[in-house]
């Protein structure tokens, strides 16, 4: 681990907190392991762009588990307003799904009223401890390939400048 942890908790907010909205979102949500990783690896870019340094791949699974902790939480709360829409959505992919099985068991239609009528708090919990570890792990795996892609600095490059390109004069060939 490098001297970049002391900056990696607004790149991390920020990462976290879109991919956390997004997965959040009825209907977007179903890409929610992609916008996990795609926060992770914009946490890793604001990091790379506010550092003087090259960006490890210790450094990009650091901000990446910061940044899916905080897609988890964000997620865990964005999402309740849209808990009875999500339900009705199942009710209805449920009774569709009947008609093409009769051989469903009795009260299976209940089932989902019962589930939402039983949250508590320590479900809730519950299920916000596993979302943060998944994400977690998910956000490591992004930051490890952010800061693959946007963490490299030439030697004596400022904070805010990449990878040497032809144009700049610090170019250097492979």
């Amino acid at each position: 681990m490098s001297q970049q942890t002391q900056g990696m908790f607004r790149p991390a907010l920020i990462g976290g907190a879109v991919a956390g909205l997004l997965t959040a979102l009825p209907f977007l949500s179903c890409f929610c392991c992609l916008w996990i990783i795609g926060g992770a690896m914009l946490a890793a870019h604001l990091l790379a762009r506010r550092s003087a340094v090259s960006l490890t791949p210790g450094d990009g699974a650091i901000v990446g588990i910061f940044a899916g902790i905080v897609a988890a939480l964000v997620e865990a709360f964005v999402s309740l307003p849209f808990d009875a829409l999500n339900r009705e959505f199942v009710q209805k992919f449920m009774d569709q799904f009947s008609q093409f099985f009769e051989e469903l068991p009795e009260g299976w239609e209940s089932w989902i009223d019962r589930a939402g009528a039983g949250t508590s708090l320590a479900l809730f919990m519950l299920g916000l401890l596993i979302s943060a570890v998944v994400f977690a792990a998910f956000g490591a795996l992004g930051g490890v390939i952010g800061a693959s892609l946007f963490g490299r600095k030439t030697p004596g490059s400022p904070p805010g400048v990449g990878i040497a390109t032809p144009q700049n004069p610090g170019y250097r060939q492979p």
